[in-house]
């Protein structure tokens, strides 16, 4: 293995990444493809799904969202495991939209052919693709592709230790204990315009955002519960790492759960049942306690990590994201558990139409 990875951009200075200042944050939309129900309560088919999701990805493109990610899982209450696949698909129907992942799970995975399809993808979409390469929250890949979870910290760290010297378009010369080494090689397609936009998904921990910083990567923060303003901490360590690193600023992001409605009375009536049923699934799976309209509702609340409600609310309680965070993107996780497609369109539609010109009035851009 090697040294600490010589300092340089994600994208450069002036890429798809640079921070976008104080006055401005930029948005963006996450799935995992939750499988929908049937009027009977049966799973909608996971190939409807997918084809919904485009159809949830043109409209995004069609109200001027900033970006459009799926994340890769491998369960049968989500669609998408292939996220590449789909995000040419969507690059062949979409002109303006960024296209990414929400998490590719890169321990699982080979980081170069991670690269060949990323790269792929950028090139159909003239220059719009970006990855985000995590650990992944669910482990269910591990024994599907024949990895040992003893091995989830190190596969990590050397699948990114290699995927940083393909993405730098240079011969690879790698060695390491999880896969054969590779001597000299060149990897193809190389992009046409930058290096590929390349973030970091973290939970939590110090060690992912110090982690993040030594490579130069912009980050993103997945917080789905609690108060996003905890987190202050560690976006302020991840700024000091990379000035320590002597890396250019990158953009630090996060990614909430939420509904947008015409009121936020029907936001909230809306999501409640399909959150609190994905909710306690996902407790009874890891332990926790069963949630109930409190846990709900506190959520909810100014200071919570459910971004429901009205444009109005949702608008407000992202400025105050911006506030107390200074993150240069947010990306709303607009599906939850069996939510209608219908109501996922019409969400959609508002966060385009609605959420981002009261987010740049209330800003004063």
């Amino acid at each position: 293995m090697t040294d600490t990875p010589a300092p340089r951009s994600a994208a450069g200075p002036e890429g798809p990444t640079a921070p976008v200042g104080p006055g401005r944050i930029l948005l963006g939309l996450n799935t995992f493809g939750d499988v929908g129900e049937n009027p009977d309560g049966s799973p909608q088919p996971h190939a409807r799904v997918l084809r919904q999701l485009l159809e949830e990805a043109q409209l995004a493109d069609a109200v001027g969202l900033h970006a459009f990610g799926v994340g890769e899982h491998h369960r049968k209450d989500y669609a998408v495991s292939a996220p590449e696949v789909f995000l040419a698909a969507a690059a062949a129907r979409t002109t303006r939209i960024r296209l990414g992942s929400a998490v590719t799970v890169l321990s699982s995975d080979d980081p170069i052919r991670v690269f060949q399809r990323f790269s792929t993808v950028d090139a159909i979409s003239n220059g719009r693709a970006e990855v985000m390469l995590g650990r992944g929250s669910f482990i269910e890949s591990f024994p599907l592709f024949g990895l040992d979870l003893a091995d989830y910290e190190v596969l990590f760290e050397e699948k990114l230790e290699l995927f940083d010297k393909v993405r730098a378009q240079k011969p690879v010369h790698w060695e390491g204990r999880t896969r054969p080494a590779v001597s000299g090689l060149s990897v193809y397609p190389p992009l046409e315009r930058h290096l590929l936009p390349t973030w970091i998904g973290v939970g939590g921990t110090p060690e992912s955002v110090l982690r993040c910083a030594q490579y130069g990567y912009p980050i993103i923060f997945a917080i789905i519960g609690g108060q996003p303003r905890a987190f202050r901490p560690l976006v302020d360590l991840y700024r000091e790492a990379m000035a320590k690193y002597g890396h250019p600023m990158q953009q630090v992001a996060t990614h909430s759960p939420g509904h947008v409605a015409d009121t936020d009375e029907q936001a909230r009536e809306e999501l409640f049942p399909h959150w609190l049923k994905l909710r306690n699934k996902l407790g009874a799976e890891r332990g926790w306690g069963p949630a109930g309209r409190g846990e709900f509702d506190a959520l909810c609340a100014p200071e919570g990590a459910l971004y429901v409600g009205s444009p109005e609310t949702v608008a407000r309680k992202i400025v105050l994201l911006k506030q107390n965070l200074g993150v240069d993107r947010f990306d709303l996780k607009y599906s939850n558990g069996p939510l209608p497609h219908s109501a996922m369109m019409r969400s959609i539609e508002l966060m385009g139409t609605a959420v981002a010109p009261r987010v740049a009035e209330l800003l004063g851009t």
